[in-house]
């Protein structure tokens, strides 16, 4: 009886755990076209597309949301904050925060990628 239990609630996870996934598919894929069409690329890469000098493949495991949020957002706030170097400085860019919660969504994602890359070395 308790494996059954247990079974039940295995496949309830599974199952929301698939859910979520397939919930946030779209917006990760609204955020992969967002990053191209607004020419993140030329200074970032994202899943091995763009300037491989500022590769954003990992950033979801090392950064949380919130902190890509803010990047996003108020770009000088946070090179201030982290004291962040590189040349030159991310620009503030003109976003719905529909279109933010995308972007954060497609970098956010990212780690699977880089977790994947990873684990193939």
């Amino acid at each position: 009886m308790k494996s059954v239990r247990f079974l039940v609630a295995l496949s309830a996870v599974v199952w929301g755990a698939t859910s979520v996934f397939a919930q946030s598919q779209p917006k990760i894929e609204q955020g992969a076209a967002l990053f191209v069409a607004q020419k993140c690329t030329l200074c970032h890469s994202g899943a091995g597309k763009g300037n491989p000098k500022g590769s954003l493949d990992g950033a979801g495991a090392k950064l949380k949301a919130d902190d890509i949020r803010q990047w996003i957002l108020d770009p000088e706030g946070m090179r201030a904050k982290t004291h962040a170097t590189r040349m030159p400085a991310m620009k503030r860019a003109a976003l719905s925060a529909d279109q933010v919660d995308a972007l954060v969504a497609f970098i956010t994602s990212l780690k699977t990628a880089a977790a994947a890359a990873d684990a193939e070395k």
